[in-house]
């Protein structure tokens, strides 16, 4: 059967297979069961809090590569929430200095998290790589690629509730990042995956959906491949 004769998924369903992709979610990477479990010492912590900075600094360049490629106002005005959470505003912390400020609960000095010194090559190459498909790909690829967020409430969920048992010489008040990820999350995927359910209204391109959403996994699971590598050895 060719794939015009195949018939789309349902709203539901579509929804359904978006949502299993939860089993490729780097929560389920050994690098992050063991960060979970208490299992890393600080210097592996450390590790990964100063390479997803790098993620998280160019979070707002693929958001704002979105914007350049979207003709739909009304999307545009949504989704520029999204820079301003990050990139904050005037007398209002936004996330990535909220991520400076979990690394300095961490023990890493400002000046050194954010020259990104210690971002490894796999990790550079990950990240750029989702900068990049943001650019280069129709705008509503790229909002589909977002959709990692549908699984990331339950990791800060987790990361609030371990980290104050399993690494107390981490400072408190760093863990705010995830705290208000909670809420923003929530928010972000409403708004994606509307968006996502609206334009991928075809058979092939709901597996065209699903595809990309599996690119955007690999692309978390790689970042944590070269960290785990680095920082345990294998």
């Amino acid at each position: 059967m060719s794939d015009a004769e195949r018939d789309a998924w349902s709203r539901d369903e579509f929804e359904r297979q978006l949502r299993a992709k939860e089993r490729g979610y780097h929560v389920h990477h050994p690098f992050h069961i063991l960060m979970n479990e208490g299992k890393l010492t600080p210097d592996q912590i450390r590790g990964w809090v100063a390479n997803r900075f790098y993620y998280q600094a160019n979070i707002p360049l693929k958001d704002g590569a979105i914007l350049s490629n979207c003709p739909d106002r009304e999307v545009r005005r949504a989704w520029i929430q999204r820079i301003i959470d990050q990139d904050g505003t005037a007398g209002e912390e936004g996330g990535i200095e909220a991520w400076i400020r979990l690394g300095e609960a961490c023990g890493i000095d400002r000046a050194e998290l954010v020259s990104f010194r210690r971002v490894l090559p796999g990790v550079r190459f990950a990240v750029d790589a989702y900068v990049n498909f943001a650019r280069t790909r129709p705008w509503q690829e790229a909002v589909c690629s977002s959709l990692t967020e549908l699984f990331a409430p339950q990791a800060h969920r987790d990361r609030l509730a371990n980290w104050p048992v399993h690494y107390k010489w981490i400072k408190p008040e760093g863990l705010q990042y995830f705290q208000m990820r909670l809420s923003q999350a929530r928010r972000d995927v409403e708004h994606g995956l509307e968006i996502t359910l609206k334009h991928f209204t075809t058979r092939a391109l709901q597996e065209r959906a699903l595809e990309i959403l599996q690119f955007k996994l690999d692309v978390l699971w790689s970042l944590l491949d070269a960290v785990h590598r680095e920082y345990c050895g294998t």
